[in-house]
């Protein structure tokens, strides 16, 4: 019986204008979006391996100078693309894509795309997550608010209930009648779509995140079995075909454009952030004068080099056996370390908490969660923005200590004059930067696949009492 219902829902589907029309502009959005997104994502992943090709053969080709010259000089890291982000572009466009690493400065990301934004983009991309998350949903809700209604109204209802069928037979059948439907448009477009960008960009980068976009692909088609239980319960329980069109839409507008916008200012309203400006003048503060406000850099200065005269035996630091202008730049940078780890921290740990929000936030609307899982799979979350954040840092640190160690212990004899070219410049590693696992995305997102699941069981189970307690006449 569920086989039979699932055929002839199928088929009205399939036959019906609303279907074939919303369908097809749909499907060359989602078609155009796939292809917007693998043409930015191959154009900017080129430009990324290139920079970071350009500014490591820059950073070996310099001059022979004072090594700590070469620290001022300084390189970037910057940060890979990955296969899926041709998909959903998450907050990349918000936070930067490179970050300069120099001496004495941890300084903030560079190249964000919003920046420069006209004002007709600041509405947002058309990318294959906007399509997926928005227009989808909108399309399950526009043919099917009418599947019990419109039944009810033509008074066909009342006839397939006195054959006797179970109504979770008769929730099932319409279920899969409708998602049957809207396969014909879902399923070619992203097989179309995976096809074309793995045989036009790096086969290696495509087989690696087979398991991410399989991920996705689960979680998305469980977030549109979402939308089509709730629009077959508010179609089953709605008195007319109208009056569910309404109550779906307002559902709509609600979940894909307003719920968005309050989480996100309730996050900054709870745990509100700095601005730049006095983010970077309280680092400068806290350098001149330590966390405390009280301490003195020249103080630590001094017990520092007692400490180190005393180690070797001597009375004054001329006459070390090393050169103590290296230990006095990497107790510098030390310095620096701390209140650059009291200020990132304090910082990326309000970034978590208002992430956090947004997450519990999806009890509310099921958007926030998919986008939530859809950002995390596809490499272009905040979580991995920060991780990558904080290895490049400590690669800034990395290359640091390796030039004063040489100041300081090849340094000796010539002193202020000491110079060295491509003997230190070799011995920083090039930065490199691998994406994390899905277990650890799966870590940081959670709580949004829990969500999601709920918003899914609970569809299913509205459902099956909608169809239950439904009126036929």
């Amino acid at each position: 019986m569920i086989r039979t219902i699932a055929y002839k829902e199928f088929l009205e589907m399939v036959r019906d204008g609303r279907l074939q029309w919303a369908a097809g502009i749909v499907f060359v959005l989602l078609l155009t979006a796939l292809a917007v997104g693998w043409s930015h994502y191959k154009e900017i992943s080129a430009q990324h391996e290139l920079s970071q090709k350009t500014v490591r053969n820059q950073w070996l080709n310099q001059p022979e100078q004072n090594p700590h010259s070469g620290a001022h000089y300084g390189t970037y890291a910057v940060k890979p693309k990955t296969f899926l982000s041709s998909v959903d572009t998450g907050v990349e466009p918000y936070v930067g894509a490179a970050v300069w690493l120099e001496a004495h400065n941890q300084n903030q990301f560079e190249a964000r795309p919003a920046e420069d934004a006209t004002a007709v983009q600041r509405f947002g991309q058309l990318t294959a997550a906007v399509v997926l998350q928005l227009l989808l949903p909108l399309l399950i809700i526009l043919v099917s608010f009418s599947v019990f209604a419109g039944e009810r109204e033509q008074g066909t209802l009342r006839q397939l209930i006195s054959l006797g069928v179970q109504p979770s037979h008769l929730a099932a059948g319409k279920a899969l009648g409708v998602a049957g439907a809207l396969g014909l448009v879902l399923i070619p477009a992203a097989v179309i779509g995976v096809i074309a960008m793995t045989l036009l960009t790096d086969l290696a980068a495509a087989t690696a995140d087979l398991g991410r976009m399989f991920l996705l692909g689960v979680f998305y088609l469980i977030y549109f079995g979402f939308f089509i239980g709730i629009s077959l319960t508010v179609s089953a329980r709605a008195r007319s075909s109208r009056l569910a069109l309404v109550a779906l839409l307002g559902f709509w507008i609600f979940n894909g454009l307003i719920a968005p916008r309050v989480a996100s200012d309730l996050s900054r309203m709870l745990y509100p952030g700095p601005s730049s400006f006095e983010f970077e003048s309280g680092i400068t503060e806290a350098i001149a004068h330590g966390l405390d406000g009280k301490s003195s850099y020249r103080e630590v200065e001094r017990k520092r080099r007692a400490e180190v005269m005393a180690q070797y035996g001597v009375d004054n630091a001329r006459d070390l056996p090393i050169n103590f202008a290296g230990v006095r730049l990497q107790m510098n940078e030390d310095w620096g370390y701390e209140v650059f780890d009291k200020f990132y921290g304090d910082l990326y740990d309000n970034f978590r908490r208002q992430n956090r929000v947004q997450q519990i936030a999806a009890v509310f609307a099921p958007l926030l969660a998919i986008r939530s899982l859809s950002m995390g799979l596809s490499g272009t979350d905040y979580y991995l923005h920060q991780d990558f954040a904080e290895r490049a840092e400590m690669h800034r640190r990395l290359e640091i200590k390796i030039i004063n160690d040489d100041i300081t212990f090849k340094g000796a004899e010539a002193g202020r004059e000491y110079v060295n070219g491509i003997d230190v410049w070799e011995k920083v590693p090039p930065f490199e930067y691998q994406v994390k696992p899905v277990s650890w995305v799966l870590g940081n997102h959670g709580l949004s696949l829990v969500i999601l699941l709920l918003w899914f069981a609970a569809s299913a189970g509205l459902l099956c009492w909608a169809t239950g307690r439904i009126e036929v006449g």
